[in-house]
Protein backbone atom coordinates (compact mmCIF):
# COMPACT_ATOMS: atom_id res chain seq x y z
CA UNK A 1 0.00 0.00 0.00
CA UNK A 2 1.16 3.51 -1.10
CA UNK A 3 0.24 6.76 0.81
CA UNK A 4 0.07 9.46 -1.05
CA UNK A 5 1.61 12.73 0.23
CA UNK A 6 -0.91 15.38 1.16
CA UNK A 7 0.57 18.84 -0.25
CA UNK A 8 0.47 21.57 2.08
CA UNK A 9 -2.33 24.06 1.67
CA UNK A 10 -2.01 27.64 1.08
CA UNK A 11 -2.58 30.26 3.81
CA UNK A 12 -5.12 32.13 1.11
CA UNK A 13 -7.91 29.30 1.14
CA UNK A 14 -8.58 30.13 4.95
CA UNK A 15 -10.74 32.82 5.96
CA UNK A 16 -9.72 33.65 10.25
CA UNK A 17 -6.60 33.50 11.64
CA UNK A 18 -5.45 32.89 15.27
CA UNK A 19 -1.52 33.32 16.50
CA UNK A 20 -0.44 31.00 18.86
CA UNK A 21 2.96 31.26 20.52
CA UNK A 22 4.73 27.73 21.68
CA UNK A 23 5.61 26.69 24.86
CA UNK A 24 8.59 24.73 26.20
CA UNK A 25 6.04 21.80 27.30
CA UNK A 26 4.82 21.70 23.45
CA UNK A 27 8.66 20.19 22.24
CA UNK A 28 8.91 16.75 22.85
CA UNK A 29 11.77 14.72 23.28
CA UNK A 30 12.63 14.60 19.45
CA UNK A 31 12.91 18.86 19.93
CA UNK A 32 9.73 19.18 17.56
CA UNK A 33 6.17 19.72 18.51
CA UNK A 34 4.11 17.05 19.74
CA UNK A 35 1.60 15.64 17.75
CA UNK A 36 -0.95 16.25 20.56
CA UNK A 37 -0.53 20.03 20.93
CA UNK A 38 -1.74 20.40 17.47
CA UNK A 39 -5.18 19.14 18.31
CA UNK A 40 -5.54 21.49 21.15
CA UNK A 41 -4.88 24.41 18.20
CA UNK A 42 -7.69 23.37 16.50
CA UNK A 43 -9.59 23.22 19.63
CA UNK A 44 -7.95 26.84 20.73
CA UNK A 45 -8.73 28.51 16.89
CA UNK A 46 -12.40 26.92 16.65
CA UNK A 47 -13.64 27.92 19.63
CA UNK A 48 -11.53 31.49 19.92
CA UNK A 49 -13.34 32.35 16.71
CA UNK A 50 -16.69 31.06 18.18
CA UNK A 51 -16.36 33.63 21.70
CA UNK A 52 -15.18 36.18 19.69
CA UNK A 53 -17.87 36.01 17.36
CA UNK A 54 -20.81 36.16 20.20
CA UNK A 55 -21.94 32.64 19.57
CA UNK A 56 -20.82 30.67 22.31
CA UNK A 57 -20.95 31.07 25.96
CA UNK A 58 -19.44 27.57 27.02
CA UNK A 59 -20.96 28.17 30.75
CA UNK A 60 -24.68 29.55 30.02
CA UNK A 61 -25.18 28.53 26.34
CA UNK A 62 -28.20 26.00 25.57
CA UNK A 63 -26.52 24.76 22.71
CA UNK A 64 -22.92 23.21 22.71
CA UNK A 65 -21.03 22.02 20.47
CA UNK A 66 -19.00 18.29 21.07
CA UNK A 67 -16.54 17.33 19.16
CA UNK A 68 -17.23 13.67 16.93
CA UNK A 69 -14.44 13.52 14.67
CA UNK A 70 -10.87 14.96 14.63
CA UNK A 71 -7.75 14.50 11.68
CA UNK A 72 -4.38 16.03 11.66
CA UNK A 73 -1.99 15.76 9.07
CA UNK A 74 1.87 16.79 9.70
CA UNK A 75 4.27 18.50 7.13
CA UNK A 76 6.73 20.15 8.50
CA UNK A 77 7.99 20.47 12.26
CA UNK A 78 7.30 23.42 14.53
CA UNK A 79 8.97 23.79 17.17
CA UNK A 80 9.73 26.18 21.03
CA UNK A 81 10.18 28.73 20.75
CA UNK A 82 8.13 29.74 17.81
CA UNK A 83 4.66 31.87 16.84
CA UNK A 84 2.36 29.84 14.98
CA UNK A 85 -1.08 30.92 13.38
CA UNK A 86 -3.92 28.57 13.11
CA UNK A 87 -5.74 29.38 9.96
CA UNK A 88 -9.48 28.36 10.22
CA UNK A 89 -12.14 27.86 7.67
CA UNK A 90 -15.64 25.84 7.51
CA UNK A 91 -16.02 23.34 4.84
CA UNK A 92 -19.26 21.62 5.34
CA UNK A 93 -22.47 23.09 7.72
CA UNK A 94 -25.35 20.40 8.26
CA UNK A 95 -28.51 20.92 9.93
CA UNK A 96 -26.96 20.32 13.40
CA UNK A 97 -23.05 19.56 12.59
CA UNK A 98 -19.96 21.48 11.15
CA UNK A 99 -16.75 20.46 9.90
CA UNK A 100 -13.94 23.08 10.42
CA UNK A 101 -10.89 22.57 8.64
CA UNK A 102 -7.92 24.25 10.31
CA UNK A 103 -4.36 24.24 9.37
CA UNK A 104 -1.45 25.11 11.11
CA UNK A 105 1.21 27.36 9.79
CA UNK A 106 4.90 28.64 10.92
CA UNK A 107 4.40 32.68 11.56
CA UNK A 108 4.35 34.05 8.42
CA UNK A 109 4.45 30.92 6.22
CA UNK A 110 2.63 30.18 3.42
CA UNK A 111 2.44 26.92 3.58
CA UNK A 112 0.85 24.53 6.35
CA UNK A 113 3.01 22.59 8.89
CA UNK A 114 -0.19 20.56 9.59
CA UNK A 115 -3.42 20.58 8.36
CA UNK A 116 -6.84 18.60 9.41
CA UNK A 117 -10.19 19.23 10.74
CA UNK A 118 -12.21 19.14 13.64
CA UNK A 119 -16.27 18.25 13.47
CA UNK A 120 -18.83 19.55 16.03
CA UNK A 121 -21.67 18.42 16.46
CA UNK A 122 -24.46 20.97 18.03
CA UNK A 123 -26.52 19.58 20.86
CA UNK A 124 -29.24 20.80 23.36
CA UNK A 125 -27.00 21.53 26.65
CA UNK A 126 -30.04 19.98 29.26
CA UNK A 127 -31.02 16.73 26.65
CA UNK A 128 -27.63 15.86 25.03
CA UNK A 129 -29.60 15.47 21.79
CA UNK A 130 -28.10 17.26 18.13
CA UNK A 131 -30.32 20.47 17.57
CA UNK A 132 -30.51 22.72 15.17
CA UNK A 133 -27.56 25.45 14.68
CA UNK A 134 -28.90 28.83 16.04
CA UNK A 135 -29.28 31.33 13.61
CA UNK A 136 -26.55 33.59 14.89
CA UNK A 137 -24.24 30.95 14.65
CA UNK A 138 -24.95 29.77 11.25
CA UNK A 139 -24.70 33.21 10.47
CA UNK A 140 -20.59 33.72 11.83
CA UNK A 141 -19.67 30.03 10.43
CA UNK A 142 -20.64 31.86 6.91
CA UNK A 143 -18.36 34.31 7.27
CA UNK A 144 -15.84 31.76 7.29
CA UNK A 145 -17.33 29.50 4.49
CA UNK A 146 -15.05 29.67 1.00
Amino acid sequence: MTIEREQPHPRTGYRYFHRITTRWLDNDAYGHVNNVVYLSWFDTVVNQYLMQSAVLDPQRGTVVGFVVETHCRYLAPLAFPQAIEAGLRVSTMGSSSVRYEIAIFAEGADAASAQGYFVHVYVDRATRKPTQLPAVLRTALQKITP
